[in-house]
């Protein structure tokens, strides 16, 4: 069961995790035959995809699978919305990852730094790619991408690409001998599961830099603990160890960060903070005071805010004083 009441934190392992509750899914019933006859439309194109030895995505999968059952004016499908919740049915049922079924999304990542894939028997060395970066796949699994070489200290997820533009032009990376990842937002599952693999097979530290608002910390909780509603990839994707940089609720008045350049909270805002508080990766002491001192601040700051003090305020001496004094939260 794909459902909220079926998630539970594993606080030994760090990670959100699946419970044991199941469904069955019957095709004499009336309320899941067309369910279960659009699972094994999806499962049929996917077993398709893997015999022909092809990928493809999300949005052909769905147009692959659809049609109109006989002389009726009823259609397999009416909108993706019904086919993506299967291919995850799919992935809990088989206990794989879509990008194992060669089923991909758009390309939403960049990374740059010290480290050597080989992307369909092509090297790339993602330390000689000027100021762009590489584009990461949304299959990274070794069987597609292989990681030949990496010399990186720590790997630096960052979540905005315009962060991430910054450090690369002032080659952070270079000067820290570290990897500079983005998912340009809520980081997507090739990026996470890079991370989680450069983490896994070459031992390296993660740190995460987001906004310092609701929403920034729920993009390291995923990062870290993974998903709530898809806690069934957690255990190859979730870093229980990644840490937390910044930009945090004390920062503002550690680096003399004037009120007027703070962002006041919404509604939205504080409904989100309070839920947060609320759950159980959320409850050391740390994250508590970090979550009520933005609630009492009534203020919340973007990354970009740094910028007010220089525009390379962020590569010169916030993020070099943050590694130095490893002041971040775990």
């Amino acid at each position: 069961m794909r459902a909220l009441s079926n998630v539970k934190f594993n606080e030994k392992r760090g990670i959100i995790e699946m419970g044991s509750s199941k469904q069955m899914r019957t095709f004499f019933n009336m309320a899941m035959a067309k369910k279960f006859m659009q699972t094994m439309l999806v499962a049929d194109a996917l077993n398709e995809l893997q015999k022909a030895e092809l990928t493809t995505s999300l949005r052909e999968i769905y147009y692959r699978t659809k049609h109109t059952m006989g002389d009726s004016h009823e259609n397999t499908f009416d909108d993706q919305s019904e086919s993506d919740p299967v291919i995850e049915d799919l992935e809990v049922s088989l206990a794989a990852l879509r990008e194992e079924f060669h089923v991909r999304a758009e390309n939403a990542g960049t990374i740059i730094g010290p480290v050597v894939f080989e992307d369909d028997g092509d090297k790339v060395d993602c330390a000689k790619l000027g100021k762009g970066g590489y584009s990461v796949p949304s299959i990274v699994e070794d069987e597609y991408l292989k990681i030949k070489k990496c010399t990186a200290d720590f790997v630096l997820l960052i979540e905005k690409g315009t962060q991430w533009n910054r450090l690369a032009e002032d080659k952070f990376w270079k000067k820290y001998n570290c990897i500079l990842l983005t998912g340009n937002g809520q980081p997507p599952r090739g990026v996470r599961r890079l991370a989680r693999r450069l983490h896994e097979e070459k031992k390296l530290p993660v740190y995460v830099l987001v906004d310092n608002d609701p929403w920034g910390y729920y993009i390291y909780s995923v990062v870290k603990q993974g998903s709530i509603n898809l806690a069934f990839e957690s255990q190859r994707m979730a870093i229980p160890s990644a840490k937390f940089v910044g930009l945090s609720s004390a920062d503002p008045e550690r680096y003399d960060l004037p009120r007027n350049v703070g962002i006041k909270l919404n509604d939205k805002d504080i409904a989100r903070a309070k839920e947060l508080m609320n759950y159980a990766w959320f409850q050391k002491k740390e994250w508590q005071v970090e979550i009520k001192r933005m609630l009492t601040s009534g203020l919340k700051y973007e990354l970009d805010a740094l910028a007010n003090k220089d525009f390379q305020y962020l590569t010169k001496t916030y993020l070099p004083k943050k590694l130095k004094e490893k002041d971040w939260l775990d």
